[in-house]
Order: structure tokens, then sequence, then C-alpha cells
């Protein structure tokens, strides 16, 4: 959460960065200020400093990490060991203001920022998405801390920054890319990959080298406020899709932080931080896969604990996660770090420790090694337990050697590190900070190739549920466009976006990048086209309030030829908002009066368009059959705007899937796919959870057909299984044309039913997918290697097996879609298999 404050009084804003000062003037141009540091000069040289010209062993790159880590940790005092094993919040705010629940009972007045890091530092918190600062002058801020850290501790060890980086770096005037939910629905890892690549350079350019993304939690209640966080509610998909963008941010060098192992997701109720009652076989089967395929696969190189309890068990205290899990079943090797303020919690709202020793002795014993955002447990109170004999000094050994060994891969070990970030090159600042000051704006962190991309995944994301023919508008239609994030850039910015996440505590300042809202780009689109607008209300406003404007958009739309209405979601924490973090729902109703403005625009008889523009889906119920098109867009970022508008005008051919099912009532969640036959609808109860649009559905301007299927290059014979031994694959393809007159992409997907098993399963479940984008008339060929590994399920022992018998392999258009049937039986011996097992299916497109 950022904590800064507003000097209202002199129309200034300052960030305190420990004894560094970033200071602008909101004149316009803001932050266009000045920097003011001051940097120790006066250590005293290490006492244990080699011969002249040598360099000691934890110096030398020639030696290995692993030496070089142990040679530096027989070094350290305790002091300094546990001082690598927290972070320091450049920007806490003492007074607690803008901060989430129960977090201001942890914040206090920072000590001396040189007292603070005399023993050193492990972390540096939030440098940029605390506070608006220009980039450029913002890495500069951030080198000068990490020079004061260099020369304030006895071996010049500098700290990792982190930063958040979901949606794009998390930092003013950065690219602000859709939110993952919108990932999702791409079905695209190739392109979440470069996403990744992209924000991932970005931020090494500015000198940090973590990032807190991607959230790996897989949907299992859409009451839940971070379901926009999320990819999905189907664990392949958000296996693949995080994957992919773990990949990205890795490539550049850039820690990734898988988020939040494990359960966050599976709250009772969909409520945040609430007790989870999950079982061993859903943990392992539905939620763990994504975090073992983003580890493996992925290389991420950070795990961060969730905040919430599993069967009375947090995370943050759970030795069988965190470390016989993770570490000695998986082989993880890299950190553990804390959800913000999580250890603390242990103590003040889990009430698993006494005090904040205790929680810090919990958490180190399970496997945490780094306190985030700053030192409450693993500062004093885990000193003084260590003194005590309480904790173990080897634990805090065991941690630290984890904390080293990532410093050391990134180079912040070596004897000839630099504090100047890569983007400052070239701008004439030199590391001693004698040069002049470096200009506002010279970083872009905004240049066209990231928009071009942002406008990219937009596109794809767009998912055309319903379509009646009115779709593409008509350039010749009388347009009306109402409703409350109409105009209103609300409409494209999750939670987790520097816009909504900081911005808004700066009413004063732009958003830093150019977000068009989807009526100025309708009409940029459209421009020959008459376009009347109404704003129908607010998104969460009481019905009595927004009557009168209720009243004024019906005045609009009866006049149209067809009504757009633009409806949906306000992203923003702990219930300032109706999405995002802390923003849970009792129900799945349109927040506000939004669905009395709905039915009185359905009401005109004039045809509605329905475009919805949100962190979660929401129950449309009957009105969805008298809507003449319906368009869901999941918070689709800086060039959402533009991406539905030519979606709506048909430029774009709508490609996007649903990556969550949109139900058709308000309390009929949690309603996954993934249920089994009695989670499906049933004649022994009379609620019915079939979704109104399943997962994997969306529809297209041009028509698919899926003519052929073969199996190993021979078409299958009806009712004659393919045997396929259990540790053995089998190649499905399947041919798929374009029968319309303009360039589509289909989206294949291969679900598995498996009739009958040890213990109940899925009706199907997602094992592959692949997007095929084809010319009108043009037929390519799918094909999908399936290994024995993808039927695979924890069994009645606890362990994962792979059971020989009948399954049935489906290529569908959707979850509830099934176009061709190949039986499969798997002969053999059961196999026992781990997270060695193949994960993913094998794709080709020809």
């Amino acid at each position: 959460m950022s904590s800064n404050r507003n000097a209202a009084d002199t129309g200034r804003t300052t960030t305190d960065v420990g004894r560094l000062e970033v200071t602008g003037v909101h004149d316009g141009h803001p932050h266009d200020g000045q920097l003011t540091a001051t940097v120790p000069t006066d250590d005293a040289a290490p006492s244990d400093s080699p011969a002249p010209g040598a360099l000691p062993r934890w110096q030398d790159p020639r030696l290995p990490v692993t030496l070089r880590v142990e040679d530096l940790v027989t070094r350290l005092s305790l002091e300094e060991k546990i001082a690598q094993l927290y972070g320091v919040w450049v920007g806490g705010d003492a007074t607690g203001e803008d901060l989430a629940p129960h977090q201001h009972e942890m914040t206090s007045e920072a000590p001396d920022w040189r007292g603070l890091i005399s023993a050193g530092l492990g972390q540096l918190t939030r440098a940029f998405g605390t506070a608006p600062v220009d980039p450029a002058l913002g890495a500069r801020a951030l080198a000068r801390m990490q020079e004061e850290i260099v020369a304030a501790n006895r071996f010049g060890i500098p700290a990792i920054a982190h930063e958040e980086c979901l949606t794009g770096v998390m930092t003013w005037k950065a690219t602000v890319y859709p939110t993952p939910l919108a990932w999702g629905a791409t079905f695209d890892p190739e392109l979440v990959e470069r996403m990744a690549g992209q924000i991932g350079s970005a931020m090494r350019g500015l000198g940090v080298h973590q990032g807190l993304a991607p959230v790996l939690d897989v949907i299992r209640d859409l009451r839940w406020g971070r379901c926009e966080e999320s990819i999905g509610e189907d664990p392949y998909l958000v296996a693949t899709i995080g994957t992919a963008y773990v990949r990205g941010l890795e490539s550049t060098g850039v820690v990734a932080t898988l988020k939040h192992l494990v359960g966050y997701s599976a709250s009772r109720a969909g409520r945040n931080h609430g007790p989870v009652s999950a079982g061993p076989r859903e943990l392992a089967d539905v939620l763990l896969p994504p975090f073992e395929m983003a580890l493996r696969d992925g290389g991420a190189r950070s795990v961060m604990h969730a905040y919430t309890e599993i069967d009375g068990v947090p995370p943050a205290a759970d030795p069988e996660l965190l470390t016989r899990l993770l570490r000695d079943d998986w082989g993880f090797t890299g950190t553990v770090v804390s959800d913000y303020f999580g250890i603390s919690f242990l103590q003040r709202l889990h009430k698993v420790a006494a005090d904040l020793g205790e929680a810090a002795a919990l958490a180190l014993t399970a496997g945490v090694d780094v306190e985030l955002p700053a030192a409450h447990c693993y500062g004093s109170p885990l000193i003084d337990a260590v003194r005590a004999g309480t904790v173990p000094e080897s634990l805090v050994d065991t941690a630290v050697t984890r904390v080293l060994r990532q410093k050391c891969e990134l180079g912040l070990l070596d004897a000839d590190w630099s504090a100047m970030p890569p983007a400052l090159a070239g701008t004439g600042e030199r590391s001693n900070g004698d040069a002049p000051g470096i200009a506002e704006g010279s970083v872009d962190l905004d240049p066209p190739a990231s928009r071009a991309l942002a406008r990219e995944i937009a596109e794809e994301s767009v998912v055309l549920l319903a379509n009646s023919g009115t779709l593409p508008l008509r350039p010749d239609s009388r347009i009306a466009v109402v409703g409350p994030l109409a105009d209103n850039v609300a409409g494209m910015l999750g939670c987790y976006t520097f816009p909504g996440h900081v911005g808004g505590q700066h009413p004063e300042l732009p958003d830093g990048v150019e977000i068009p809202t989807l009526l100025a780009a309708l009409q940029a689109e459209l421009p020959e086209t008459p376009i009347k607008y109404a704003p129908g209300g607010t998104v969460d406003g009481p019905a009595e309030l927004d009557a009168e404007a209720i009243s004024a958009a019906v005045a609009v739309a009866a006049e149209a030829d067809v009504c757009v209405a633009v409806l949906g979601d306000r992203a923003g924490l702990f219930g300032r908002g109706t999405s995002g973090e802390g923003c849970d729902t009792g129900d799945l109703r349109l927040p506000g009066a939004q669905p009395d403005l709905l039915a009185a625009l359905l009401g005109t008889g004039t045809p509605v368009v329905l475009v919805l523009l949100a962190g979660r889906p929401y129950a449309l119920g009957d009105s969805v059959d008298r809507l003449a098109a319906v368009v869901q867009a999941f918070f689709p970022g800086e060039e959402g705007g533009p991406a539905v508008a030519r979606v709506l005008s048909g430029a774009v051919c709508p490609s996007g899937r649903l990556p969550v099912g949109v139900p058709r009532t308000p309390g009929s969640q949690p309603s996954s796919y993934l249920n089994p036959v009695l989670g499906q609808k049933t004649e022994v109860s009379s609620v019915d959870p079939t979704p109104l649009f399943p997962f994997g559905h969306g529809l297209s301007y041009t028509g698919f057909s899926w003519p052929e299927v073969r199996v190993e290059d021979a078409v299958p014979v009806a009712d004659r299984p393919v045997e396929v031994p259990t540790d053995g694959a089998v190649t499905v393809s399947v041919s798929v044309r374009n029968d319309g007159d303009r360039r589509g992409t289909e989206v294949v997907q291969l679900y598995l039913h498996d009739p009958v098993a040890q213990v109940t399963r899925p009706v199907v479940r997602l094992i592959g997918y692949a997007r095929v984008p084809l010319d009108p008339g043009q037929t390519r060929q799918v094909d999908f290697r399936v290994h024995a590994d993808l039927s695979s399920f924890t069994g009645r022992l606890g362990h994962r097996v792979v059971e020989p018998g009948d399954l049935e392999l489906r290529l569908s258009a959707s979850s509830a879609d099934h176009r061709h049937t190949v039986p499969v039986r798997l002969t053999g011996p059961e196999r026992r298999v781990d997270h060695r097992r193949q994960l993913v299916a094998e794709v080709t497109l020809h």
C-alpha cells in the first residue's frame, strides 16, 4: 500500500526515503524539482580487508557462488546476518494514513537512516510504487539510497530493490498493461511472455531487481475481490499463462516472485484473508500446479506466502508447505518472502504467536527467508530470540545464505557493482553524484512499442459473449453511449495499476500515461458517426441518487439506433472500490444502481450492446436474452478504450475466451466448471449452478468448422479406444477451417474426461489449448501430443497417480462445447508420479 502524504498547504509532495528527499512542485510539471542527498564518506575500511590488489573470496567472480556466499556468511555478525533478512519501506507513513487495515498498527517513526543501515539491508521496498515521482528522478534517488547502504555497512553490500509489476512497472508514467484476468482471456502465453519481458527490461533499467508477480491463485469464488489479479479458474490456464510471465520477467534478470503460496483464493465466501477449508486433494490438484510449473518450467526464483490459513495453519508458519514440499520435494533453492506484514499477522491476526519474537521464530522455522516490507519481527525480536537460545542461529544462517546467493547471482556482491541504473546511462550522471542533475522525462517507460504491445494484449483479451447481429456497429447508425464507465478511465484500470493504486491519492496529478476512455476511443474510431453520451449515474452509488441520471440516459438511448451501455467496476483497495484487494462482494449483482440503469435502457426498445469493464464477471440473468450483444473486458489497461472500440467497430475480430465462467444468478457462486458430477446440475438439488456463459466461451465475427480429427495420423474408429501405456503418449490432431469472409482466430481447447476413477474427478478439465489464426477459407491442423501424465490426480492414498482405464479427450470450443471426442484406454500398471511429471501438452500448429 502507498503511504505518502500530500503537503497540502505548500502544494508540494515529499517522499521521504531515509535521508534522501525527492521533492516536486505541482505546477503542471509534477516533480520538476530537486534531489538532495547526504552520502556518508567517513566509514573506515573493513577490518578484514584483503591485501592491496586482492579480492576477498566472497567478492571474487571467478569462484562458484556457493563458495563466495559461504565465505561471506562466516564474516558476518548476527546483526549483519539478520539485517539481510528484512526490508525498509522507503516511504513508510508513521501516521498510518493510506495503509491497509492493521498495517498502521505496525508503522512507527523511522529510525535514523544511517543507523538503520549500518548493519546492512536485505531489501528496499517499493521505491517507485509508493508515491508519484518522475522515473528518471526516482532511478537517481534509488541509486543514491544504494550508495548510502553500501557506504554504511562493513562489506559494502547493496540491497535488493523490489517493486510491484502486475500490470507493468508500478511507477508513474509507466505503461499500464491489462490486468491478469485479461491475460487469461487471451489464451496466449507467448504474448504474455513478451509483455513480461518488456516489464522486466524497464525494471532493470530503473535499478529494480525483484518483481512481486505473477499471482498464481486459481479463482475458486468470484466474490473474492482479487479475482482481477488472478488469471482464471482453471489451474492449467493459470499455470501456462503464469509460467510464461515468469519466463519473460526472469529472462531480463529480474527475480519473479510467485504469489500467494497457497490457498488465498479459496477462502470461505470469497472473503479476503478468510480461512480456507480446502482439503489436501484440492490443494494438490487445483491450487498447487501453477506454482509447480512456474518454478520448474519458468525458473522463478522467489515465492511469497499467502495471508490466509488452511485448516488452522497459516502458510507463513507451515514448514510442511514452505520446507518439506517447496524445498525438499520440489527442490526450490530461491527465497521465500513474506507478504507485507504477514509474519506480524501470525501474532496480530492469526493468534498463533504470543509476541513478535515468537512470530519470527515460527516463520523462520517454517522457511520464510525475508520479512517484507519492513523489520517488525526479523529485527530486534529475532536477534533477542537467537541471543536467548529460543531460535537456533543455524536457521538464520540458512536464510541469509539463500538471500546472499540471490544477491550474488544478481551481481550485487561483485567488486565492480555500480549503483547507477542502466536507464541513466548517457544522461551525464556519474555514480558519485557530482554531475548536474538529470532531466525529468529522460527515461521513457511508455514508448510506442510498449503501447502497441498493451493494445495487442487488450484486443486479444476482449470476449464477445453474445451477439444478435448488432455488432459490428454500423457507421451510419445513431449511437448512444451511456454508463458510468463510458467516459471514465476507471474502467480500464485494475487495483494494482499505478494510477489506480497510488494516483487516486494525488488527484491534482495527471495519470502519467495517456488512457483514452471508451467514449473518446469510439468517437475516434467512428468519426463520421453521430454519438451522444450520458453517464447514467455512478458505478456504485445508491439508486435514489442516480435516478435523475438514469432518466437522462434513457432519453438519449430512446433517440438512438443502438445504445452502447458501458458498465462494470471501479477498482480500489479495502472497500474503496467494487473490485480489488479487500473489495469482496456479497453477491454477483452489478454494483450500485447499474442493474436499474440496464433495465431502464432495455425498456426503451433500442437495441442495447452491453460492454462490461470489470474485475470479475457479473450475473446477467434473464436480461441477456434481451440484449443485442454482450462484450466483456477485464480492466484492459491504457489501450483498453481503443481495443474495445475496435472490436465494436469491427476493425478487430474478437478472439478472447472466458478465463472464468459467467454466472446466471447472483447467488450461484461458487461454481467452478471443475466440479465433479454432484457439483453440476443434478436432480437431487433445486439449485442449478450451470453458468450463463461457460469457461472458455467466446464468439467471433467469422465462423469456424472443425471438419476432421485424427489420432497418430489416422482417422479414429468410433467406439474403439486408442490404447496408450500409462507411461506413454498419444498425438491427437484436429483441422480447423475459417468458413467466413474475414480473418479470425479460433481457440481450440482440449479437455480430459475421466469416466471412472478411484476418487471423484471433475467432469472435464483443460489439458491443452491453441490459438489458430485463419484467413477466410483457410484450413490449418493443430496437433496435441498428450502424455499419460496429464491424466494424473491425487489418489486415495494421497499420492499422485496415473491410473489405467478409459478416458476421453474432448476437442472443444469451450468447457461446455465439445466438437470431437477421442476415446483413449490407458494400459499397464498404475504409476506414481511427482512434480517431475509432464505438465503440458505439446502443441504444433501446421
